[in-house]
């Protein structure tokens, strides 16, 4: 029984750090089009990956 409580008391330290490490590592979500505010795009010229998606759209 100490070797389980040894084994899950290490185990929960590991994710306990995975888990600090995500929050305080991860990047804001960047973007000119969409991103947090559900796409209002206030875009002055379409980016690559738009022109493909409209002329896509346009064909069906």
């Amino acid at each position: 029984m100490t070797m389980f409580l040894i084994t899950f008391a290490a185990m929960a330290v590991v994710f306990l750090l995975m888990a600090v490490g995500v929050i305080f590592g991860r990047q804001a979500i960047k973007g000119t089009c969409g991103g947090l505010n559900g796409g209002n795009c206030i875009c002055t010229q379409k980016c690559e990956k738009r022109l493909k998606a409209e002329a896509a759209a346009a064909q069906r």
